[in-house]
């Protein structure tokens, strides 16, 4: 039956008989689409193969389940040999293919192709293939795992070339909870040679799975078998090796009593953060909170967080800003009087960290340490570090800082800080790099609720309405977006008096690209003004618009018109807007025809 499956990409089926006829031969209607599509999966252009694997389950549920263990399946099987992409693609799709074989009972059939894939050289397809065998895995019987699950990991553990081996570590913790007690014995030996196999590679997969496989083993075996491998690994000569053991600390926290964890684990954590290795250090300070959490604050206080103050302290920048980026967390673990007395003098250091990054890292976490500390002591001690930042060189650390402001003003009111946030500011907002400009207006709404609308109107108006003339497309648009989340946060009063009169005197630029920016902020606060205010001044600028020399102004205003014929009554509709849309309707430019018949047949769909 597989025969003329067999062919590979780019070459013609072997047999006599093509696989369409052979395919047209059960039904002729109903399954030569089908094979269009295994055609398809052997043409030379990938793209076309790509596809087609895309559609395996369409070519699974014309098959048939039993057609599909039988002939579909074997098929990809044999053609593993093929392009990385499609071999990902193939990987990916069968991980979800357990409908198409007839369910949990036959999801064991799939299991032969992705072994292949599970060893090829290419990680990406390696990655898959593992990651489709846990989803078969989880859903196979007891009796599924020991007689094809099991075979499949021992295979993979035990093969010449490192990458099955490789791929086989992530499977233990599939696989053991659902062996018989001898077969768990067999799986614990089996992971114990990838712990010490003579390829790193080999030694750093079992490293990075090691805690997930710890949480499937009962709890003696742990203690007595997981722990002595996980002391091997943490010593291991190769610090690729080591620092994904740092992953197991944590994981092991969880999963060790406090007495086990502070015999075992802490010393590990306190000597991994002096390892040579920066990248270990680095990666100590990316688990350090997890464990202290699993230990709890009070052995954090004593044991970890020494050794915390000595990765703030790194001559490595990437610790120090993997360290900083931790700093409210493992504040608000540990209580304030720890927090000021050893973490917060390194933060101060921080402040003025030689690496910009550093700096910027600081910056996104430390407002978060205000409600931490409360406000007597946010006020000494943390006040002076964020008005340093805010004058920071670096454009990015002042915006990391303004966009946690809420967090100070819920301690410490932003009155103190509300001289120095101005300058701050006024300069990101004149920033020659446009991506700037765009993320500060992108907290102007934040700033306009913590300071106020008579702070806002008297510092920050005129600087929001410059940002509707920016040289910049995206400005202008996020310009226009601004004013309506300004328009929700005060209110209609304050739009109709404060926005609408300063957005309708730039109608009359000379430059067309800020008069449609003028028609795009006039459609955005319409919602948001009174009925009177919207018929009375800000329609008549729009409609005056369509009037424009400027073909594209004058199309903007026809789809404009759709978006105020729910904002005004009929008699506003029928006696200003239909004319205009007449008018443009004839113009001598196809595009404002177009647009213009559109919103005329959104009219002609309101009137009836």
């Amino acid at each position: 039956v597989r025969s003329y499956y067999w062919a590979r990409p780019g070459s013609r089926p072997q047999c006599s008989q093509r696989p369409e006829q052979r395919m047209m031969d059960h039904d002729h209607d109903d399954l030569y689409p089908i094979a269009i599509l295994i055609d398809e999966l052997k043409n030379e252009d990938i793209q076309l193969r790509l596809n087609s694997i895309r559609r395996l389950g369409t070519i699974a549920l014309a098959l048939g389940e039993e057609r599909t263990r039988s002939e579909l399946i074997p098929f990809l099987h044999e053609n593993t040999d093929d392009e990385d992409e499609v071999l990902q693609a193939i990987a990916e799709e069968l991980g979800n293919f357990v409908q198409y074989v007839g369910g949990a009972e036959f999801a064991h059939t799939l299991l032969a192709p992705l072994e292949t894939l599970a060893m090829v050289e290419e990680t990406v397809v390696r990655d898959k293939a593992v990651e489709a065998i846990g989803k078969i895995g989880a859903v196979l019987a007891e009796s599924a795992v020991s007689q094809h699950l099991f075979p499949l990991i021992k295979r993979l553990a035990t093969g010449d070339w490192f990458t099955s081996r490789v791929s086989s570590a992530a499977l233990f913790a599939v696989a053991y909870p659902a062996a018989p007690v001898a077969l768990k014995t067999e799986l614990r030996a089996l992971h114990l040679t990838l712990c010490h196999d003579e390829t790193p590679m080999v030694r750093r997969a079992a490293a990075a799975n090691l805690g997930k496989f710890a949480a499937k083993l009962e709890k003696e075996y742990v203690k007595s078998e997981i722990m002595s491998l996980f002391t091997e690994l943490t010593q291991d000569e190769q610090d690729s090796v080591r620092l994904l053991a740092v992953e197991g600390c944590a994981a092991f926290g969880k999963l060790l009593d406090k007495e086990d964890c502070v015999s075992f684990v802490l010393p590990i954590v306190q000597k991994f953060a002096q390892d040579k290795s920066w990248r270990v250090r680095y990666m100590v300070a990316q688990q350090l909170y997890e464990l202290c959490e699993a230990v709890g604050p009070e052995l954090a206080k004593s044991e970890l967080v020494p050794s915390y103050v000595k990765l703030l302290k790194d001559s490595e920048a990437e610790v120090r800003i993997a360290a900083a980026g931790k700093v409210a967390l493992l504040c608000k673990l540990c209580n304030s009087e720890a927090s000021v007395g050893q973490i917060l003098p390194c933060v101060k250091e921080l402040a003025s960290d030689s690496s910009q990054h550093v700096r910027a890292a600081l910056a996104s976490v430390i407002m978060a340490l205000a409600p931490v500390l409360g406000k007597a002591a946010a006020i000494e001690q943390l006040v002076p570090i964020f008005l340093s930042l805010l004058k920071d060189e670096w454009p990015d650390v002042r915006l990391n800082i303004i966009s946690k402001l809420d967090h100070v003003n819920q301690v410490i009111g932003v009155d103190l800080l509300s001289q120095s946030l101005l300058p701050a500011i006024v300069e990101l907002a004149e920033d020659k790099h446009w991506r700037i400009r765009l993320a500060i207006i992108e907290y102007i709404p934040l700033l306009a609720s913590q300071l106020g609308v008579a702070f806002f109107d008297e510092k920050l108006g005129a600087l929001c309405m410059g940002w509707l003339q920016d040289q910049v497309c995206s400005i202008r648009e996020a310009a226009t977006l601004n004013m309506k989340r300004l328009a929700e946060e005060f209110g209609a009063d304050w739009a109709q008096t404060q926005l609408v009169p300063h957005i309708l005197g730039m109608a009359k630029s000379g430059n067309y690209l800020y008069r449609m920016t003028v028609l795009a902020a006039l459609a955005e606060l319409a919602p948001f003004v009174s009925q009177d205010v919207c018929c009375n001044s800000v329609l008549p600028a729009v409609l005056a618009a369509s009037k424009d020399r400027v073909p594209n102004i004058k199309f903007n205003v026809a789809r404009l018109c759709s978006k105020f014929m729910g904002l005004v009554g009929t008699s506003v509709l029928e006696g200003q807007i239909r004319p205009a849309l007449n008018e443009l309707n004839s113009d001598a430019d196809m595009d404002v025809r177009f647009f213009a018949a559109q919103a005329l047949a959104v009219a002609d769909a309101q009137r009836s």
